[in-house]
């Protein structure tokens, strides 16, 4: 079987969710496109599949526990797709008029009051007076006229979701999404999609937002080591996890760590890994190798295959990559030519 039919069959096990808590080993001497297959296999799952890319290197840090980078790398690769009903006014904004009153604290300065904002759909259009602190949300998002966003009724959040098609023709060339006017009423009950990593939430809880006094942000100044997440913690947010699972309020999304030069990794990350694989909430693992027969990092005299101990080789899947022939190269070549033609011919007219 070809290197691209290997991974083509990882990439539909991985969509069909038969694939997690494996490993995949890309073995081969270097230059031969280990790297470029697995940022390949990343390309074809789509960016709703969590995809973290480490170096085995990256796990030796005076700040942090090797393990612990690990488990981080293992938790950014494991989605969490959250669908929730929520009530919003959703719509094209027609009109954004902040109204200002003077300020109560005397002086000349004057402080907003409220907004009034003009929603438009399919159906109809809805005048809203909100509150100044939803302006600022609307600032962050840079709404304007002519964008379509949605105003979540219980908690005020603002997403902007695109600019409205109708403008569609105003530019040539611009750098906006263009989203369609929706339909239906202003005021309605959304299904709302959010999708997150477990280690998303792992950061939201270790380090939650301190309030805007001067002895918070201190205290914020004054840690600038990173803080390590216990394993409590993760444990208390896996029983979250799979309670949200169970009411089918959430869906897992097993995605893809892929660590470089594995061989860097020492006889403790092996250990690690080889128990971290074995959990219940698991990533597929995709290792990449250049080395043959090596002695295991953090031993003395036992070598191994690829630098990898042979309990955890014994339970992965290896792709071997080979050097290109003379005909690929060209191949190669030739295709590179193709698709800078323009720079190329431009330098033959020089």
């Amino acid at each position: 079987m070809k290197i691209e039919e290997a991974c083509g069959v990882i990439v539909e096990l991985i969509k069909s969710k038969k694939m997690a808590g494996r490993a995949v080993l890309l073995a081969g001497p270097p230059g031969t496109g280990k790297t470029a297959l697995a940022l390949a296999i990343a390309q074809e799952l789509g960016s709703k599949v969590p995809f973290c890319p480490m170096v085995g290197s990256e796990v030796y840090s005076t700040e942090i526990k090797k393990t612990e980078v690990l488990m981080e790398n293992f938790r950014r690769a494991i989605g969490l797709r959250i669908k929730e009903t929520k009530e919003v006014y959703e719509g094209e904004v027609t009109e954004l008029t902040p109204c200002e009153t003077e300020n109560p604290m005397g002086g000349y300065g004057k402080t907003i009051s409220h907004v009034i904002i003009g929603l438009k759909t399919a159906k109809g259009t809805k005048q809203l007076k909100l509150d100044p602190s939803i302006f600022e949300s609307l600032q962050k998002e840079r709404v304007e006229a002519g964008d379509v966003i949605y105003i979540e009724a219980n908690s005020g959040a603002v997403k902007r979701q695109g600019r409205c098609d109708t403008y569609a023709t105003e530019f040539d060339l611009e750098a906006e999404e263009y989203v369609p006017l929706p339909k239906g009423d202003v005021h309605k009950k959304k299904e709302i999609i959010q999708d997150v990593t477990l280690h998303d939430l792992d950061v939201a809880n270790a380090r939650p937002q301190g309030g805007q006094d001067i002895l918070s942000m201190m205290g914020q100044l004054m840690k600038p080591k990173k803080t390590e997440i216990t394993d409590k913690l993760r444990g208390e947010i896996n029983k979250v996890v799979n309670k949200y699972i169970d009411q089918g309020v959430a869906e897992l999304v097993p995605g893809v760590l892929f660590v470089d030069e594995v061989h860097m990794l020492d006889i403790e990350c092996f250990t690690y890994l080889h128990r971290a694989l074995e959990s219940s909430i698991a990533p597929i693992v995709i290792f990449a190798s250049n080395r043959g027969n090596c002695v295991i990092r953090g031993t003395e005299d036992i070598t191994s295959p690829h630098g990898i101990p042979l309990d955890l080789l014994d339970r992965v899947m290896i792709i071997r990559t080979m050097l290109y022939t003379p005909q690929e190269m060209k191949q190669g070549a030739f295709l590179l030519a193709v698709s800078k033609k323009p720079f190329v011919s431009g330098t033959q007219n020089c």
